[in-house]
């Protein structure tokens, strides 16, 4: 693999700013931000006030720990535009991901939002190893899922040449990759492996392709399938995180010449680590749930957000702004699955609108190939235990998840009390995909 290691100049100076340098900028943003979220937003303005909070509270970065947590479901419940900041005239763009009732959750973006979320992530994409003038062949979603216009955008803004594939068709994303000879790829890691897996069956050998980057997120992943790429492409493969209600893409990224944690891009994120379970703050380096707070949004500020991702932060390497390690699980039950929240609750909603089958379920992941699969396994209904009953349930049910969750899953409709029971908690998923 070609040493990637940015030149001089290469850099914004805030990448090599001191920590000083960046905790002043980050508190003179935070007081900005929190200011604009009690004016501007009826949720925050209730919910610093219940909290017994103001704005003015805030004089040090600690201070933020006084202010409230904001959840998932504050967006639920505020559907579709209760958390903007902004005259409805002022937003430019909305995104959306599932929420865990089947409504989505929304985020609204400005048009200088859109012009920060760009910067970030053409940020990462250098810091992956990227340049202007590359291709870069983006196989994220477009649509309401953050993940393809968000690369989109920021690989313009550094002056790439953006193939919009978008997923799927993976023979067409094979010919593309010969034809355009792309140097970049921004892809979910489990998709690169079908991607692999067709240049296998096509003949072709993807050390020879043009690839030199390929910058994957939008689910977790491991070093060993880190290692499985790079050495099957000769090619840098490049941790990116993001989430829809903090930004998208690009709130951090591994920077290719250590790949040792991904750096948060903190002039526009602050995070902090909480116990799960006390939401007490802890200090850096202790392993919790991250959190973070925007310093720059305008349409949709963002406060305290609890993202359930367990990892802990670390010191800066490569940029001086701190590291975060590889997500190692999470503190709720959301499954993610080829890039899409996937929520128990939302099966199981989906199981009680279909009359064949009983509210008992268990969800089986497991890996299939190269690609993680979900199997329902739910138990027929008194009274419709034939078979053609079940394969209809079982075809109403892959309906339902499909077009509410948006994934495919198998169903496996079983004899009354064949899903196991439990006397406390229901185990509702077994992983049975392969660790490490």
């Amino acid at each position: 693999m070609e040493d990637l290691s940015p030149r001089p100049g290469d850099l914004e100076p805030i990448e090599t700013a001191s920590r000083d340098e960046i905790s002043a900028l980050q508190l003179t943003r935070l007081k900005t931000t929190l200011a604009h979220a009690y004016a501007n937003s009826p949720f925050y303005r209730a919910k610093f006030d219940a909290h017994g909070v103001h704005p003015d509270d805030l004089k040090t970065l600690a201070d933020l720990s006084k202010f409230p947590f904001t959840v998932k479901t504050d967006l639920r419940d505020t559907y579709p535009f209760g958390m903007f900041a902004v005259p409805q005239k002022d937003i430019v763009r909305i995104h959306a991901s599932s929420g865990t009732t089947g409504k989505p959750t929304v985020v609204g973006y400005t048009k200088k939002d859109i012009d920060t979320w760009a910067g970030v992530v053409a940020r990462s994409i250098r810091a992956s190893g990227g340049r202007p003038g590359d291709i870069v062949h983006v196989a994220y979603g477009y649509g309401l899922f953050t993940g393809g216009l968000g690369a989109h955008y920021g690989a313009e803004k550094l002056g790439c040449t953006v193939v919009p594939i978008s997923g799927g068709m993976t023979e067409r994303q094979i010919t593309l990759i010969e034809d355009f000879k792309p140097r970049i790829i921004m892809v979910t890691p489990s998709y690169m492996l079908s991607i692999l897996d067709e240049f296998r069956r096509a003949g072709i050998d993807p050390r020879e392709t043009s690839l030199a980057v390929g910058i994957f997120g939008a689910e977790p992943w491991t070093n060993a399938m880190r290692q499985e790429i790079e050495q099957a492409f000769d090619m840098h493969a490049v941790d990116i995180y993001g989430l829809s209600e903090v930004m998208g893409p690009g709130v951090a990224n591994e920077c290719v010449e250590t790949k040792d944690g991904l750096h948060i891009w903190e002039d526009h994120f602050y995070p902090e680590i909480i116990d799960p379970v006390t939401g007490e703050v802890l200090p850096d380096g202790s392993e919790g749930e991250l959190v973070f707070t925007s310093l720059t949004k305008e349409a949709l500020p963002i406060i305290r957000y609890r993202t359930r991702d367990l990892t802990r932060l670390l010191p800066g390497t490569a940029r001086s702004m701190r590291r975060m390690e590889k997500i190692t699980g999470r503190s709720d039950d959301m499954i993610i699955l080829r890039g899409v929240n996937v929520f128990p609750t939302q099966v199981e909603e989906q199981i009680l609108k279909c009359k064949g089958l009983a509210p008992h379920f268990q969800i089986e992941l497991t890996r299939s190939g190269r690609m993680d699969a979900m199997t329902v396994k739910v138990e027929a209904a008194s009274g419709h235990e034939t078979d053609e009953a079940r394969a209809h349930a079982a075809k109403e049910l892959a309906h339902h998840i499909k077009s509410v969750i948006g994934v495919s899953t198998r169903i496996d409709v079983g004899d009354p009390g064949s899903v196991e029971r439990s006397a406390g908690k229901a185990r509702r998923v077994i992983d049975n995909r392969p660790k490490g």
